[in-house]
């Protein structure tokens, strides 16, 4: 893989660096960067894509991404699977499949995006391992375990009881482990969330979330204990940016700023090459996708519980935009990361992490 990667992100891989240092002024040239970094966001909403989604990711500067697919059963989750393949077959020149490390770094070299199959749930894996080897040969690399509720696999963060990962949970664990499926713990319980890292003989991921200590007792936040476990097994915490799970703003809006803290805080629990980027909503952002308080956030406050604490606007403005990582590089240079810091929470982290997780 080594002579895809363009020299400056090999720069940034070299050697071990864990240790986070500070420039002392800030850089002139960011926008450079960005534009050679690798950049790789933890979870991007597919819904309606259209030719403004491909405008949209033209704009982004991205490299890669997760995607969120249908999970709500084996056949809907194969069809979901299927109907990316064929978008990828029919625009060849835009985007790839990425099934490893390596295809991010074809994608970078021929200025294309890679695109990494995963869902939110593993409500499709019904009640059967097998099913688990059908989605990896479909394209599966990442599951996470939970969503809200609870399932055949363990407790959600917004279920009732608090049980951790059941048999079932710990059996499909071993099984996507022993094929290269990423086990994401974002909407995972308390308990299954420690039971996930435990169990996972990989590093586990938090694709998209935050941290507990900066928005104090919601559901979907990772304490520093679990941000900490996380590390120490090699995952990778990308920093969501919907505003509403960022925290409270009693002055008003939350901002770019209190994104960044969130970055901040992880980068000092979990380490520099542990943290990483996740919007967690359509590629062009939520408004340019059609969001109002009627389609988006009113049924929300029926789906979800009082303790999602749901508000309206959900996002962080200068992030609801196709280029909000270039923005949020700004920040953590004027904050005084350095510039393989910066490389590394962009895209370089999740480049590391996929190395060591999905099989070659």
């Amino acid at each position: 893989m080594g002579a895809l990667v363009p020299g400056p992100i090999l720069s940034s891989l070299a050697g071990e660096r864990n240790a986070f240092t500070l420039n002392s002024e800030p850089q002139k040239n960011i926008d450079k960067l960005y534009d050679k970094s690798i950049i790789i966001d933890g979870l991007i909403i597919p819904r309606g894509w259209d030719e403004d989604s491909f405008e949209a990711l033209e704009k982004s500067g991205y490299t890669g991404f997760n995607i969120s697919l249908s999970s709500g059963s084996f056949k809907s989750a194969m069809r979901s699977m299927t109907e990316w393949s064929d978008r990828i077959k029919q625009n060849p020149d835009k985007l790839i499949n990425a099934l490893t490390a390596d295809d991010f770094a074809r994608a970078k070299k021929e200025k294309k995006v890679a695109v990494v199959y995963g869902f939110q749930n593993a409500t499709m894996i019904e009640k059967s391992i097998d099913n688990i080897d059908k989605l990896y040969d479909a394209g599966t690399r990442w599951i996470q375990l939970t969503y809200n509720q609870r399932n055949l696999l363990g407790d959600g963060c917004t279920e009732r009881t608090n049980a951790g990962l059941s048999d079932f949970g710990v059996a499909a664990v071993e099984r996507m482990n022993e094929l290269g499926i990423i086990i994401d713990l974002s909407h995972c319980g308390r308990q299954t969330t420690n039971d996930g890292i435990k169990f996972s003989k990989t590093g586990a991921s938090f694709n998209h979330t935050m941290c507990e200590t900066l928005y104090k007792n919601h559901p979907r936040a990772k304490t520093d204990e679990q941000i900490r476990a996380m590390a120490d097994k090699g995952g990778v915490m990308g920093v969501i940016c919907l505003g509403y799970m960022i925290g409270p703003d009693p002055g008003g809006e939350t901002t770019l700023e209190n994104y960044v803290d969130h970055i901040d805080h992880a980068v000092k629990i979990a380490g520099i090459d542990h943290v990483g980027v996740a919007a967690d909503y359509a590629i062009q952002g939520l408004k340019a996708d059609g969001a109002t308080r009627k389609n988006w956030y009113e049924p929300r406050l029926l789906r979800f519980k009082p303790s999602y604490q749901v508000r309206w606007p959900p996002w962080i403005p200068e992030l609801d935009l196709p280029d909000r990582y270039r923005k949020v590089a700004k920040v953590l240079d004027k904050r005084g990361y350095k510039t393989g810091d910066i490389e590394k929470i962009l895209g370089l982290n999740w480049l590391r992490y996929y190395r060591e997780t999905l099989k070659s």
